[in-house]
C-alpha cells in the first residue's frame, strides 16, 4: 500500500479504477443508462474537475501570490519554474473540463437553452423562469472564469514564467495582468458557486 500511495500516478489510476466500479455499480439500478445516469456521470466529473479547478485557483490566491514577495530570491526559481507550471497544466485544463461537463449535464437535462439564455428563451416568466435565471447566472460566471483563464491569465503567465521569451519588462506587466486576472476569477468564483450549489438544492 506505501509503494502504491508513494506514487502519485497509480493512486489516481486506482482511486479512478474504484470510482469507476461504484458508477457501474449504478448503472445496474431501475433507471439503467438512461438520462438520469448519464446526468449523474457528468455531475460526478463536473464537480471533480471544479474541485481541482477552483481549489488550484484558491491556492494560487490564498498561499502563492500573496507569499511570493515573502520567499528569498534564489528560492523564488524553484517555485517559477517547476511549482507554478505543473499548477497551470492543471488550472487551465480543470477549467476546460468543468465547463464542458457542466454543459453536458444542462443538455442531458434539456434545458441548456433556458439556463445560457438565463431564462429569456421562448418569453419570461418569472415564476418559471427564475430558477433559469439564477442558474444560468452561475453557468455564465463559470464560462467567463473558464475564459479569463485560457485567454488572459495562461498567456500571461507564459511570459512571466518564461515559458516564451519576452524581455524583463513584458515579464513584469504578464505578471501583473496574471495576477489581475487570477482575482477577477476569485471574485467570480464565490458568486458563482452560490448559484450552482443553492440551485441545485433548492429546484432540483
Amino acid at each position: 500500500m506505501a509503494g502504491l500511495l508513494a506514487n502519485f500516478r497509480n493512486t489516481i489510476i486506482v482511486s479512478f479504477i474504484l470510482a469507476l466500479v461504484i458508477v457501474g455499480a449504478y448503472a445496474a439500478g431501475p433507471q439503467g443508462t438512461g438520462p438520469a445516469y448519464w446526468q449523474a456521470v457528468f455531475r460526478w466529473l463536473h464537480v471533480f474537475f471544479g474541485i481541482l479547478w477552483i481549489g488550484l485557483l484558491y491556492y494560487f490566491n490564498f498561499v502563492q501570490i500573496r507569499k511570493m514577495p515573502d520567499i528569498p530570491a534564489e528560492l523564488k526559481p524553484a517555485v517559477s519554474k517547476y511549482i507554478a507550471p505543473e499548477a497551470l497544466f492543471w488550472f487551465r485544463w480543470a477549467a476546460l473540463a468543468t465547463v464542458v461537463m457542466g454543459l453536458a449535464i444542462a443538455g442531458v437535462r434539456g434545458y441548456s437553452g433556458e439556463t445560457l439564455s438565463l431564462g429569456l428563451a421562448g418569453g419570461y416568466d418569472p415564476a418559471l423562469d427564475r430558477q433559469y435565471t439564477l442558474l444560468g447566472l452561475g453557468m455564465w460566471l463559470g464560462i467567463i472564469m473558464m475564459l479569463n483563464v485560457w485567454g488572459i491569465i495562461w498567456p500571461n503567465q507564459k511570459r512571466a514564467l518564461g515559458i516564451v521569451e519576452a524581455d524583463a519588462d513584458t515579464k513584469a506587466k504578464a505578471a501583473r495582468m496574471a495576477m489581475l486576472g487570477s482575482r477577477t476569477n476569485l471574485l467570480l468564483s464565490i458568486p458563482m458557486l452560490a448559484s450552482m450549489t443553492m440551485s441545485q438544492t433548492i429546484f432540483n
